[in-house]
């Protein structure tokens, strides 16, 4: 997609939700928003930040009706790209008209789900569309398996993108079952990472932060400052009442990254993952 009227890249948020109470909610879902996330709202916060540019991701109890996320590509496609969720059978002329309007990856939200077998034949078609695409597919699943989904998915050739450092234990430590077999991974150049949701490491907010200021070294270390891209998770649900766009800035900056680091995690490496054009 070519952006008709460049915005320049001052920040780019790589993970955040828009959504209505009064939309349609899947009945297989794990949460029921009370409130709205409206995109006027979200661009108000990355406006108020310093942040010019934005990933909207689609989230888990819409399932895969995507009309809302769609409807705000459209609004600001300047400023903005997607993360749709699919079925599996998905045409390729669908998949395209998404590809128009902004849309650069597929999540895999696997929470709370049976464990699929990307080995299956049906899998095949899917993953070939989204290569073909340029697309990278977003990872959401409990750390320990991740490791055996990711080793499931390279053979495709596709981009991987790891939710939440991978969803760990922040009580458990570095050494924790996923860890180690995770960093490894991140060694052969096809995965990025997403620092993000720091809050939903299990423990405690020290716990968590202590935590993310442990992992990010060894994460800079295996996947690189190139696959490294930072995200709000705005609205932060079923944390609405302790979290905020500012409490997540805030653990950013408590991470002490370098300069060099904080540029790669707002502007290069998402930059290049998600095709932004810098605005002159």
């Amino acid at each position: 997609m070519s952006d008709t009227c460049l915005v320049p890249i001052t920040g780019i948020d790589s993970h955040a939700h828009v959504f209505s109470r009064e939309l349609n909610l899947t009945a297989a879902r794990r949460y029921t928003p009370g409130y709205d996330a409206t995109l006027a709202q979200y661009l108000t916060h990355l406006h108020a930040h310093g942040l010019s540019h934005g990933v909207l991701v689609q989230p888990s109890f819409l399932g895969t009706d995507n009309s809302y996320l769609l409807t705000a590509l459209r609004q600001a496609p300047e400023r903005l790209r997607g993360v749709v969720v699919v079925e599996q059978d998905v045409s390729r002329v669908v998949l395209n008209d998404m590809a128009r309007l902004g849309v650069v990856g597929v999540r895999l939200n696997l929470m709370g789900k049976a464990l699929p077998d990307f080995r299956d034949a049906a899998w095949k078609d899917f993953f070939g569309h989204i290569a073909e695409l340029d697309w990278h597919v977003e990872l959401h699943r409990q750390l320990e398996d991740v490791p055996g989904l990711i080793r499931q998915l390279m053979p495709f050739g596709i981009k991987l993108v790891i939710d939440h450092f991978g969803r760990p234990d922040a009580r458990l430590g570095i050494d924790q079952l996923g860890f180690p077999e995770m960093l490894e991974l991140g060694l052969t150049g096809q995965i990025w990472m997403k620092v993000s949701g720091i809050y939903r490491l299990a423990g405690t907010p020290q716990q968590n932060l202590e935590f993310a200021r442990t992992a990010l070294p060894l994460l800079e270390q295996s996947f690189g400052l190139r696959r490294l891209v930072w995200g709000s998770d705005w609205p932060h649900t079923q944390h609405e009442g302790s979290i905020g766009f500012g409490t997540v800035v805030e653990q950013l900056q408590a991470l002490e990254c370098s300069t060099q680091l904080m540029r790669a995690l707002l502007v290069d490496a998402p930059q290049a993952l998600l095709g932004f054009a810098f605005g002159r």
